[in-house]
């Protein structure tokens, strides 16, 4: 009984970090040629059911200032996870776009 109630609960375990760490990501676009510069712009895009329904709109393109070649790169900062951390309770969840042009 032991063997079976230490099963249960590493599959718990590791069912339980595979769903709360499974945002650990980040995510490279790169438009036309790419950054040419070091030129950075960040904006925190916000999600509420843990990331299945936008709440605000960040347009990545706007970000670049009219430039045609540079990099977009979506991901999780430091500051997010501990916003996260907060924000979690009520399902909010933000994430930091920034572009570099």
């Amino acid at each position: 009984m032991k063997k079976i109630k230490r099963l249960l609960a590493g599959t718990l375990a590791v069912l339980f970090l595979s769903v709360t760490l499974s945002s650990c990501f980040t995510q490279t676009y790169v438009v036309n040629d790419g950054a040419q510069g070091i030129n950075k712009v960040e904006q925190r895009a916000w999600y509420a059911l843990w990331g299945l329904v936008p709440i605000n709109e960040v347009n990545a393109k706007s970000m670049a200032a009219g430039h045609e070649n540079y990099t977009i790169t979506d991901t999780f900062t430091f500051l997010d996870y501990v916003i996260g951390a907060f924000t979690g309770i009520v399902t909010i969840q933000p994430k930091t776009v920034r572009v570099t042009y």
